[in-house]
């Protein structure tokens, strides 16, 4: 099989929407290339993450990725001592220029945080109505309905997956794993296809293992597997100080003849029918803090 990249891009802050977002999407105008967007909507409240501090390997985390320098002193004053400002409206012509230069686009959150740090104990009422806010948002600014969705975080619930069902979503990528598959948790089997993340995150492999800017994209092209690989990036950091360095990864695989694509678009081929149906857990990843949804084997 031949190798290929879908490449998702998750908006998870207003600095990221208004600054990294941007300067991506020239990148990719300049390679000619159209990849999947991910946007959270609604207020940017980074400043409560401070909530995961006790998290195992939560501080490790952000001292390896400097995030400080990443997302800004602002940023993570948002929703503590800051008003949390909302990210798509503060300039709505950046998501209609993401959806006009032909990139799949679709929903990452209502509140980024809010979702990351406490769906597990959300009520469903809450989450249904923070991600019919955000349905209805793409749909007034781009004037069509979004096909797809990737949750903050790879976190999923059981009641996630069912309201997922019911907008019929072509296909979600709130998990990781290793192919695209019919999730299933507890007795049920849920009808929208699983696109996982396959490959690990710039942030997890920062700074572990000897692993830096320059030897990142070579242990990234080491990873990658014959057939679909999926790696998710972030505004903050590849749209922002790490931009070269994706820069990089990208023109390799370009030389290397390594189709780079959206995620939606790998998928069409593959046919739902022909889908295995897996289980999807909770569990640890390296250079994660804290349990994402998993794709199990």
């Amino acid at each position: 099989m031949n190798t290929v990249l879908a490449l998702k891009v998750d908006v998870d802050t207003l600095k990221g929407y208004l600054e990294g977002a941007p300067r991506l999407l020239d990148l990719f105008g300049r390679l000619e290339v159209r990849v999947s967007f991910f946007f959270s909507f609604g207020p940017d409240n980074s400043g409560k993450a401070i909530r995961r501090i006790f998290r195992k390997g939560f501080i490790g985390k952000m001292l390896r990725t400097n995030a400080p320098g990443t997302y800004g002193l602002k940023t993570m004053m948002y929703g503590t001592i800051l008003p949390a400002p909302l990210i798509v409206p503060r300039n709505p012509d950046i998501f209609r220029r993401a959806v006009a230069e032909g990139h799949e686009c679709g929903i990452h959150a209502w509140d980024h945080v809010a979702w990351q740090d406490t769906l597990d104990t959300m009520k469903e009422d809450n989450m249904r109505e923070d991600f019919s806010r955000a349905y209805e948002m793409f749909s007034s600014l781009s004037g069509k309905e979004p096909s797809c969705c990737a949750a903050p975080a790879w976190k999923t619930t059981a009641a996630s997956l069912a309201m997922q069902d019911e907008y019929g979503f072509k296909y979600c990528s709130d998990t990781r794993g290793s192919y695209p598959f019919l999730p299933r948790a507890g007795e049920r089997v849920f009808k929208t296809p699983q696109v996982p993340t396959t490959l690990p995150t710039m942030d997890e492999l920062l700074g572990s293992d000897g692993i830096d800017d320059g030897n990142i994209n070579s242990r990234l092209l080491d990873l990658m597997q014959p057939g679909l690989n999926v790696h998710t990036i972030h505004t903050e950091m590849e749209g922002g100080s790490k931009a070269g360095v994706l820069e990089e990864l990208l023109t390799r695989c370009i030389d290397l003849d390594i189709p780079i694509t959206s995620v939606g678009n790998v998928l069409n081929p593959l046919g739902r029918d022909k889908l295995p149906v897996r289980d999807v857990i909770d569990a640890l990843i390296p250079g994660r803090a804290g349990k994402v949804a998993v794709q199990s084997e």
